[in-house]
């Protein structure tokens, strides 16, 4: 705009000084002119095949740009579902390896209880040994004073305790129902948990029968029946090795519940109660994920 602002002055002052010079004059000055005013047309028409050139440039670039924020978007967005994915699959694999604990630790369980039965015989049966024969004892098949008769054979077997014979053997019925929890034959373990609660309730592995049964439901997203058969874990087996586990996992459900309250409370006073174990310190992740406070860790 300057450029032909410039060009218009000079044409306007050419056109005021003409008629006061000589003809000769305003011939010379006139073609001065006319040369000075193509020289700044052709000034302008370069200045503008310049700007243009640069305007393309830009809008080059600027869709260069573009298109490259486009793909970095996309790529967030495929990083961002590849993160996603990973952590659904790590917290598979998580809850496949607290399973595995989890057995691992009753088969523990299991040991302990069955050393300390054989412990228990061996004691009994030393103190038989040391203790001294009874001179009353009748002969096998004669017949006592009060009338009865001795049963033939081995006066010393064991009697067996009363009970349904159909019932398998617990040592097979629990392991059996441990291995379908294990393979993700959750229906089939369920049933054979609540066979053994059925028929041994007053084992050292019941209590984890009724908790394996609680898992099972939460795995599944059965969370208020959950609650209730975790709840059957900490009331009737309170000084079980699962009660800790028990009163983690019902906090985890009531939170599922949107039942936030009952959860933190739930999760605290598993804190509270086992301030030491591993299903203490998940509570406290759990609870500094929420926001809250834990009770602190007695040293």
């Amino acid at each position: 705009m300057t450029l032909r602002k410039t060009v218009a002055v000079l044409t306007l002052a050419a056109l005021l000084i003409t008629p006061l010079t000589p003809a000769f004059a305003v011939s010379k000055e006139m073609i001065q002119l006319q040369t000075q005013i193509q020289q700044l047309q052709d000034a302008l028409q370069h200045l503008q095949q310049s700007n243009d050139e640069r305007m393309g440039v830009l809008k080059n670039l600027v869709e260069q740009n573009t298109d490259t924020v486009n793909k970095m978007s996309a790529s967030l967005q495929q990083i961002q579902k590849t993160l996603s994915q990973q952590q659904t699959d790590t917290q598979g694999k998580v809850d496949q390896v607290s399973g595995q604990i989890q057995t691992l630790n009753d088969s523990v369980d299991e040991l302990k209880a069955r050393f300390a039965k054989l412990q228990k015989q061996i004691e009994d049966q030393s103190a038989q040994a040391q203790a001294p024969p009874q001179q009353s004892l009748a002969p096998a098949g004669t017949t006592t004073p009060s009338g009865t008769t001795t049963p033939t054979g081995d006066s010393t077997a064991p009697v067996q305790p009363s009970g349904n014979p159909q019932a398998p053997p617990p040592d097979a019925l629990y392991n059996n129902a441990v291995r379908d929890y294990n393979a993700g034959r959750y229906d089939l373990a369920v049933q054979q948990f609540g066979d053994y609660l059925k028929y041994y309730p007053n084992t050292d592995l019941a209590g984890n029968a009724q908790f394996y049964i609680a898992d099972v439901e939460y795995r599944q997203g059965n969370f208020e029946a959950a609650v209730k058969d975790y709840d059957k874990v900490l009331e009737q087996f309170p000084d079980g090795n699962k009660a800790a586990a028990s009163h983690l996992k019902k906090g985890f459900a009531l939170l599922e519940l949107d039942q936030r309250d009952a959860g933190v409370k739930e999760l605290n006073s598993l804190i509270a109660r086992y301030p030491r174990s591993q299903e203490a310190q998940a509570a406290r992740d759990r609870l500094k994920k929420l926001g809250v406070s834990s009770p602190a860790r007695k040293r």
